[in-house]
């Protein structure tokens, strides 16, 4: 076996597609979700031994939760070689609603207090050891805001910032930390969207080319690179420019919409 991949929000999207590309490559699994029987059945359907996984059930929103399913890892598997902090959500707000206040709330603690505490448990045995990977996914969202899409935006900001934090810290340790942001990727969490998405990928494709960024340790990547090229040029933007380009742009779903 090549190593041990720690992943949450393995159910479903691009946690599912960065296990079975980790698995293709020889990696036992630790897969992590709420919803384990969706795992296990899709364990199944892929052929992948029973052997050479194990599944944790755990709620990232909850520091704790994560943090026990992180200690259980280490018992029965080992430290991992990567620890993939995937899991997020993404919903629509409207700060002038109090309900939406708390939607994003529940939007920092999955997407950012989640992806710390994912960490967390792994850190000090991977510097012991002097190896590992700390995968962060971010997202071309968090380059710019867009309208409706405050929380997940602050969000995946708050992503980027912290893993340049983390990979401050541990430059001389011989624990990596990688954040990878995404695009457009076609996943439960875009198909409701109502704009259009540019460069639109499905999640094999993103996980085959996240696995490759991994494997080589680079330090930030946006996948596809088509977005990164427009980020940048959204970056460089003056904000009058910005705001007229998204004027009439629709908004993120929010909770309560269909």
């Amino acid at each position: 076996m090549t190593g041990l991949v720690f992943i949450t929000g393995a159910s479903s999207g691009i946690g599912q597609a960065l296990a079975a590309r980790f698995a293709r490559a020889g990696y036992r699994l630790a897969l992590v979700a709420r919803r384990t029987s969706e795992i296990e059945s899709w364990a199944n359907r892929q052929g992948i031994s029973a052997g050479s996984y194990q599944i944790y059930s755990a709620d990232v929103a909850l520091p704790d939760s994560i943090v026990s399913a992180g200690h259980a890892c280490i018992a029965a598997q080992g430290v991992p070689d990567v620890v993939i902090a995937n899991a997020g959500i993404s919903i629509g707000i409207d700060s002038a609603v109090r309900g939406d206040i708390d939607v994003m709330a529940r939007t920092f603690a999955t997407n950012n207090i989640g992806m710390a505490a994912t960490f967390q448990p792994f850190i000090d045995a991977m510097v012991q050891r002097g190896s590992g990977t700390l995968v962060g996914i971010g997202s071309v969202a968090g380059i710019r805001g867009l309208p409706g899409h405050g929380a997940y935006c602050a969000s995946k900001a708050a992503v980027i910032t912290y893993c340049e934090s983390l990979r401050g810290e541990l430059r001389a340790s011989g624990v990596k930390v990688v954040t990878l942001c995404p695009g457009y990727i076609d996943t439960p969490l875009t198909q409701k969207n109502r704009y259009a998405m540019p460069f639109l990928m499905p999640p094999q494709d993103f996980a085959g080319q996240a696995f490759r960024a991994i494997e080589a340790g680079v330090r930030y990547r946006v996948i596809p690179w088509q977005m990164g090229v427009a980020a940048k040029l959204l970056r460089l933007l003056p904000n009058a420019l910005f705001d007229r380009a998204l004027a009439g742009r629709p908004r993120k779903r929010r909770e309560s919409e269909p």
